[in-house]
């Protein structure tokens, strides 16, 4: 096939000055774009430079406390912002739209690009231009370095706050030590896992951050695919360095991939209760495939399926209290947990039974029920009202 398709654009070329002129790799990416339109969102090509960039930086970060992805219309969108950085204290947020750094134009359609402009050495300064729905803001930044601590951990009335905003290589030992130096007296309500916004990472830190609160011998998670290999069953190591304790875990429409499997997990195992508003809905596994002249492909490989056996694809993880309805509706929740008057009780239902594929309408349905939304003060309200009631906690975890 390889061969096929390297013949076909050799004669292609010979033919025609036009693709001559273009070059063979901006031929390869057209080539690829147009199949991968025909297969799912997330399997791609990278170029080689493309590759090299993404490989140094997996996770997106730059020096400013970005994580970028391509907007609409082909701009430079803000996908996360890491607390305690440069664009946090500017104010940036997810959504925003960066046209300009330093008077160069920011395009979607190269993102390695985009990533070059904005980072610098350590100290340096950045003028951003920057869109916010009609608003248009020029932020000035200084530049620090990446920051590498991806757990942030707080003991407040009674419990463990633990903020988790993006994965990283270190993110399972930073959890399991901000578990292990709070002994349960410190916290006697319960841990809160804070997700909200935390766009994933591989899938591995997903299922060792699980691992942290589930005791051995539970399913994390299922693969399954076309072909035998991409079929796996996850299962957790242990121990349980929550100790037993009350889990709450907030989502809301921006936690995605990784850490939808976490939240997933908890939520179908009864260890936790998920709070927030419905996830994004990334439940491919891509593997990356080597090229020969260092470009790569990034194929979607396996669905994941939650333990109850749902897919998260499409579908996201849906809360047992919903806050993105607005106070009357997240009181009213609040008040019928673990009741069938409880208004989550039958769509979390529908959703644990569902199997792919689950039809388009019926996906629609279900995240209409919590429409996604970014993270509020409402969420954290919520989580310390269920914890300071340890009978309403219980009632929703037996709903």
């Amino acid at each position: 096939m390889a061969d096929a398709v390297a013949a076909l654009l050799n004669e292609a070329e010979r033919q025609s000055p036009a693709l001559r002129r273009a070059g063979r790799q901006a031929v390869l990416q057209a080539v690829f774009e147009e199949i991968f339109n025909h297969l799912d969102p997330y399997s791609r090509y990278t170029t080689p430079d493309e590759t090299r960039q993404g490989r140094e930086r997996r996770l997106g970060i730059t020096d400013l406390g970005l994580v970028l992805s391509p907007g609409a219309r082909r701009s430079v969108a803000v996908a996360q912002v890491v607390p305690d950085t440069a664009a946090a204290r500017a104010g940036l947020r997810p959504g925003d739209r960066i046209l300009e750094a330093d008077g160069i134009a920011l395009s979607g359609a190269d993102l390695p690009e985009a990533l070059d402009v904005l980072e610098g050495p350590a100290g340096s300064s950045i003028v951003l231009k920057v869109q916010r729905g009609r608003q248009h803001l020029t932020l000035v930044m200084t530049r620090s370095p990446a920051p590498s601590i991806s757990v942030s951990s707080e003991v407040r009335d009674g419990i463990l706050w633990l903020r988790v905003p993006f994965f990283a290589a270190a993110t399972p030992s930073q959890l399991d030590t901000a578990l292990a130096r709070v002994p349960a007296t410190a916290a006697p309500l319960g841990v809160v896992l804070d997700l909200r916004g935390n766009r994933g990472g591989l899938l591995q830190q997903a299922l060792q951050v699980t691992d942290s609160f589930l005791p051995p011998g539970m399913v994390i998670a299922t693969t399954e695919g076309r072909h035998i290999d991409a079929r796996r069953r996850l299962v957790a190591s242990g121990p349980d360095l929550a100790t037993g304790r009350r889990v709450i875990v907030l989502v809301d429409g921006r936690t995605a991939s990784a850490a939808e499997v976490v939240a997933a997990a908890i939520g179908d195992l009864g260890r936790g209760l998920v709070i927030g508003s419905t996830t994004l809905g990334k439940g491919l596994i891509q593997i990356l495939v080597p090229l020969p002249g260092g470009g790569e492909l990034a194929l979607s490989w396996s669905r994941i399926l939650a333990p109850r056996g749902w897919p998260l694809q499409m579908l996201g993880v849906l809360p047992a209290l919903c806050t993105s309805l607005g106070a009357e509706e997240t009181a009213r929740g609040l008040a019928t947990l673990g009741t069938a008057e409880n208004p989550m009780l039958i769509p979390l239902a529908r959703a644990r039974a569902a199997r792919a594929p689950v039809p388009a309408s019926e996906i629609a349905a279900l995240r209409n029920a919590c429409p996604p939304a970014e993270g509020r003060d409402a969420d954290l309200a919520a989580a310390r009202a269920v914890l300071e009631r340890p009978e309403l906690y219980e009632a929703a975890l037996g709903g």
